[in-house]
């Protein structure tokens, strides 16, 4: 099953006084984008949670390349690179969709813990959920 990438407008409350998207908002955009690509996969994301089992930021970086506007229409694609069965990290690239133009490249990592935020081994407790991620994990050349 090929991913669909994450699909979407720009809204005006995401712009700034200069009338381009504030950066901080990129951060939520990948946050969207990974929760959908979980949802397709499917883990998603509330059903993770009613496992037990919590997903908090480890690290998160971000660079902007060109600037998106209100109405601009873009197109998230992400990887999943990096997986032991209790971290995790995934690549964005951000797209705007009229152009094709790469505007944004982003990273994040993540962690599987338990709700006294005590690392979740999901190989052996989880084989499902961690059957998912690592039929996803981008193969190294």
């Amino acid at each position: 099953m090929n991913i669909i990438p994450y699909e979407r407008k720009v809204f005006y409350y995401e712009t700034d006084r200069m009338g381009i998207v504030h950066h901080s908002n990129y951060i939520r955009w990948m946050e969207e984008a990974r929760i959908d690509f979980l949802k397709q996969i499917g883990l998603p994301y509330d059903g993770i949670e009613r496992e037990g089992i919590l997903i908090p930021v480890l690290a998160v970086a971000a660079e902007y390349k060109k600037p998106f506007r209100f109405g601009d229409s873009f197109r998230i694609e992400l990887r999943l690179v990096e997986f032991s069965g209790i971290k995790f990290t995934i690549k964005y690239e951000i797209y705007k969709r009229e152009t094709e133009e790469l505007c944004a490249t982003g990273q994040s990592q993540h962690a599987f813990v338990d709700e006294r935020m005590m690392p979740v081994r999901l190989r052996k407790e989880y084989p499902r959920i961690y059957e998912g991620l690592m039929n996803r994990l981008e193969k190294k050349e």
